[in-house]
Protein backbone atom coordinates (compact mmCIF):
# COMPACT_ATOMS: atom_id res chain seq x y z
CA UNK A 1 0.00 0.00 0.00
CA UNK A 2 1.64 3.67 -0.74
CA UNK A 3 2.09 5.71 2.25
CA UNK A 4 2.85 9.41 2.78
CA UNK A 5 4.65 10.36 4.89
CA UNK A 6 6.23 13.57 5.35
CA UNK A 7 5.41 14.36 1.86
CA UNK A 8 7.05 11.16 0.80
CA UNK A 9 5.25 8.89 -1.49
CA UNK A 10 5.74 5.61 -2.08
CA UNK A 11 4.94 4.32 -5.58
CA UNK A 12 3.53 1.61 -6.38
CA UNK A 13 6.27 -0.56 -9.05
CA UNK A 14 6.43 -2.12 -12.19
CA UNK A 15 6.00 -5.98 -13.05
CA UNK A 16 4.61 -6.18 -9.18
CA UNK A 17 1.41 -6.89 -8.61
CA UNK A 18 -1.22 -4.24 -8.44
CA UNK A 19 -2.86 -2.13 -5.79
CA UNK A 20 -6.08 -4.37 -4.72
CA UNK A 21 -9.27 -1.63 -4.18
CA UNK A 22 -12.62 -2.25 -3.91
CA UNK A 23 -14.51 1.06 -4.56
CA UNK A 24 -18.17 2.64 -5.48
CA UNK A 25 -18.31 3.62 -9.26
CA UNK A 26 -20.87 4.97 -11.71
CA UNK A 27 -21.43 1.55 -12.85
CA UNK A 28 -21.48 0.16 -9.12
CA UNK A 29 -18.74 -1.57 -6.82
CA UNK A 30 -15.81 -2.62 -8.75
CA UNK A 31 -12.77 -4.70 -7.65
CA UNK A 32 -9.25 -5.48 -8.99
CA UNK A 33 -10.29 -8.87 -8.75
CA UNK A 34 -13.52 -8.31 -11.76
CA UNK A 35 -10.69 -7.33 -13.74
CA UNK A 36 -9.17 -10.66 -13.96
CA UNK A 37 -8.21 -12.45 -17.33
CA UNK A 38 -8.24 -8.50 -19.08
CA UNK A 39 -6.06 -5.98 -19.62
CA UNK A 40 -7.04 -2.63 -17.05
CA UNK A 41 -6.33 0.71 -18.17
CA UNK A 42 -6.97 2.78 -14.47
CA UNK A 43 -6.54 6.43 -14.53
CA UNK A 44 -6.92 9.33 -12.33
CA UNK A 45 -7.95 13.39 -13.20
CA UNK A 46 -8.04 16.14 -10.76
CA UNK A 47 -11.58 17.07 -10.71
CA UNK A 48 -15.04 16.80 -12.61
CA UNK A 49 -16.24 19.24 -14.23
CA UNK A 50 -12.98 20.83 -15.55
CA UNK A 51 -12.45 21.28 -18.92
CA UNK A 52 -8.93 19.43 -19.47
CA UNK A 53 -10.64 16.38 -18.21
CA UNK A 54 -13.49 16.45 -20.22
CA UNK A 55 -11.05 16.42 -22.94
CA UNK A 56 -9.54 13.59 -21.75
CA UNK A 57 -12.92 11.48 -20.85
CA UNK A 58 -13.87 12.37 -24.43
CA UNK A 59 -10.68 10.61 -25.74
CA UNK A 60 -10.88 7.77 -23.96
CA UNK A 61 -15.09 7.41 -24.52
CA UNK A 62 -13.87 7.63 -28.72
CA UNK A 63 -11.73 4.54 -28.00
CA UNK A 64 -13.29 2.25 -25.64
CA UNK A 65 -14.23 0.03 -28.60
CA UNK A 66 -10.72 -0.38 -30.15
CA UNK A 67 -9.56 -0.73 -26.43
CA UNK A 68 -12.32 -3.53 -26.02
CA UNK A 69 -10.81 -5.33 -29.30
CA UNK A 70 -8.35 -5.51 -27.35
CA UNK A 71 -9.13 -7.05 -24.05
CA UNK A 72 -8.79 -4.06 -22.42
CA UNK A 73 -11.20 -2.37 -19.80
CA UNK A 74 -11.11 1.55 -19.01
CA UNK A 75 -11.67 2.92 -14.78
CA UNK A 76 -11.51 6.15 -14.56
CA UNK A 77 -11.05 8.06 -11.19
CA UNK A 78 -11.45 11.18 -8.99
CA UNK A 79 -11.76 12.77 -5.52
CA UNK A 80 -15.08 13.65 -6.38
CA UNK A 81 -18.05 11.85 -4.72
CA UNK A 82 -20.53 9.40 -7.32
CA UNK A 83 -23.04 11.76 -7.44
CA UNK A 84 -20.77 14.63 -9.27
CA UNK A 85 -19.15 12.27 -11.31
CA UNK A 86 -22.87 11.26 -12.72
CA UNK A 87 -23.56 14.83 -13.07
CA UNK A 88 -20.25 15.06 -15.51
CA UNK A 89 -20.77 12.46 -17.15
CA UNK A 90 -24.43 13.35 -17.97
CA UNK A 91 -23.08 17.15 -19.09
CA UNK A 92 -20.40 15.79 -21.55
CA UNK A 93 -23.49 13.85 -23.36
CA UNK A 94 -25.59 16.69 -22.84
CA UNK A 95 -22.56 19.41 -23.95
CA UNK A 96 -20.98 17.30 -26.39
CA UNK A 97 -22.68 14.55 -27.63
CA UNK A 98 -20.33 11.53 -26.17
CA UNK A 99 -21.19 9.41 -23.93
CA UNK A 100 -18.84 8.23 -21.72
CA UNK A 101 -19.12 3.88 -21.82
CA UNK A 102 -16.84 3.11 -18.78
CA UNK A 103 -17.11 3.36 -14.68
CA UNK A 104 -15.74 6.12 -12.63
CA UNK A 105 -14.54 5.69 -9.04
CA UNK A 106 -15.83 7.76 -6.31
CA UNK A 107 -12.60 8.06 -4.33
CA UNK A 108 -13.41 10.83 -1.18
CA UNK A 109 -11.39 9.07 1.01
CA UNK A 110 -8.81 9.02 -1.31
CA UNK A 111 -8.20 5.36 -1.11
CA UNK A 112 -7.28 3.81 -4.36
CA UNK A 113 -5.64 7.06 -5.36
CA UNK A 114 -2.92 7.23 -2.05
CA UNK A 115 -2.76 3.32 -2.58
CA UNK A 116 -1.48 4.05 -6.71
CA UNK A 117 0.17 7.16 -5.67
CA UNK A 118 -1.63 9.72 -7.65
CA UNK A 119 -1.62 12.58 -5.01
CA UNK A 120 1.35 14.57 -5.42
CA UNK A 121 1.54 17.09 -2.80
CA UNK A 122 3.69 19.28 -4.76
CA UNK A 123 0.93 19.48 -7.62
CA UNK A 124 -2.28 19.37 -4.60
CA UNK A 125 -3.00 17.38 -1.42
CA UNK A 126 -7.05 17.35 -2.11
CA UNK A 127 -6.54 15.99 -6.23
CA UNK A 128 -5.16 13.33 -8.07
CA UNK A 129 -2.39 14.05 -11.02
CA UNK A 130 -3.01 12.73 -14.20
CA UNK A 131 -1.67 9.21 -13.24
CA UNK A 132 -2.77 6.35 -15.72
CA UNK A 133 -1.80 2.43 -14.95
CA UNK A 134 -1.61 -0.69 -17.26
CA UNK A 135 -2.40 -3.91 -15.11
CA UNK A 136 -2.09 -6.50 -17.41
CA UNK A 137 -5.10 -9.92 -17.15
CA UNK A 138 -2.11 -11.44 -14.13
CA UNK A 139 -2.67 -8.34 -11.72
CA UNK A 140 0.44 -6.71 -12.43
CA UNK A 141 1.06 -3.64 -12.76
CA UNK A 142 2.89 -3.13 -16.31
CA UNK A 143 3.19 0.53 -17.10
CA UNK A 144 2.73 4.18 -15.12
CA UNK A 145 2.36 7.03 -16.97
CA UNK A 146 2.31 10.85 -14.96
CA UNK A 147 1.23 14.39 -16.64
CA UNK A 148 1.16 17.43 -14.85
CA UNK A 149 -2.64 18.91 -13.87
CA UNK A 150 -1.92 22.04 -16.96
CA UNK A 151 -1.69 19.05 -19.80
CA UNK A 152 -4.25 16.59 -21.13
CA UNK A 153 -2.80 13.25 -22.51
CA UNK A 154 -2.50 11.55 -25.70
CA UNK A 155 -5.02 8.83 -25.22
CA UNK A 156 -3.41 7.60 -29.14
CA UNK A 157 -0.07 7.20 -27.15
CA UNK A 158 -1.57 4.77 -24.86
CA UNK A 159 -3.76 2.96 -27.29
CA UNK A 160 -0.26 1.95 -29.02
CA UNK A 161 1.49 1.32 -25.76
CA UNK A 162 -1.03 -1.31 -24.94
CA UNK A 163 -0.58 -2.93 -28.79
CA UNK A 164 2.98 -2.57 -27.72
CA UNK A 165 2.65 -4.35 -24.58
CA UNK A 166 0.42 -7.17 -26.00
CA UNK A 167 2.69 -7.97 -28.67
CA UNK A 168 5.88 -7.79 -26.54
CA UNK A 169 4.28 -10.46 -24.41
CA UNK A 170 3.14 -12.46 -27.19
CA UNK A 171 6.05 -12.79 -29.04
CA UNK A 172 8.75 -12.41 -26.13
CA UNK A 173 10.40 -9.00 -28.09
CA UNK A 174 10.91 -5.43 -27.90
CA UNK A 175 9.49 -2.55 -29.67
CA UNK A 176 11.60 0.60 -30.77
CA UNK A 177 10.97 4.38 -29.98
CA UNK A 178 7.22 5.27 -31.86
CA UNK A 179 6.31 1.96 -32.64
CA UNK A 180 3.55 1.23 -34.74
CA UNK A 181 2.03 -1.78 -35.41
CA UNK A 182 3.16 -3.86 -38.46
CA UNK A 183 6.87 -2.14 -37.95
CA UNK A 184 9.53 -4.18 -37.04
CA UNK A 185 10.44 -5.47 -33.38
CA UNK A 186 13.74 -6.24 -31.36
CA UNK A 187 15.07 -9.27 -30.54
CA UNK A 188 16.62 -9.32 -27.44
CA UNK A 189 19.94 -9.19 -27.38
CA UNK A 190 22.64 -12.44 -26.78
CA UNK A 191 23.36 -13.56 -23.68
CA UNK A 192 26.76 -15.64 -23.87
CA UNK A 193 29.33 -14.87 -25.71
CA UNK A 194 28.54 -17.76 -28.57
CA UNK A 195 24.93 -16.31 -28.48
CA UNK A 196 26.58 -13.55 -29.74
CA UNK A 197 28.69 -14.84 -32.36
CA UNK A 198 25.84 -17.09 -34.15
CA UNK A 199 23.56 -13.79 -33.72
CA UNK A 200 24.26 -12.38 -37.47
CA UNK A 201 23.80 -16.24 -39.03
CA UNK A 202 20.22 -16.29 -37.25
CA UNK A 203 18.31 -14.14 -40.26
CA UNK A 204 17.61 -11.38 -38.37
CA UNK A 205 18.29 -7.84 -39.64
CA UNK A 206 21.40 -7.57 -37.32
CA UNK A 207 23.16 -4.08 -37.24
CA UNK A 208 25.34 -5.18 -34.54
CA UNK A 209 25.77 -8.29 -32.31
CA UNK A 210 23.22 -6.75 -29.81
CA UNK A 211 20.92 -4.69 -32.18
CA UNK A 212 18.70 -7.06 -34.43
CA UNK A 213 15.41 -6.65 -35.24
CA UNK A 214 12.64 -8.34 -37.64
CA UNK A 215 9.03 -8.37 -38.67
CA UNK A 216 6.35 -10.28 -37.35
Amino acid sequence: MTELTSGVISMPRINEPAPDFSAKTTHGNRALADYHGKWLILFSHPADFTPVCTTEFMGFARHAETFKSMNTELLGLSIDSNYAHIAWVRSIKANFGVEIPFPVIEDISMTVASAYGMVHPGASDTQAVRATFFIDPKGMLRAMVYYPMSNGRSIAEFLRLMQALQTSDANQVATPEGWQPGEKVIIPPPLSTQAADNRASEGYDTVDWYFSTKTL
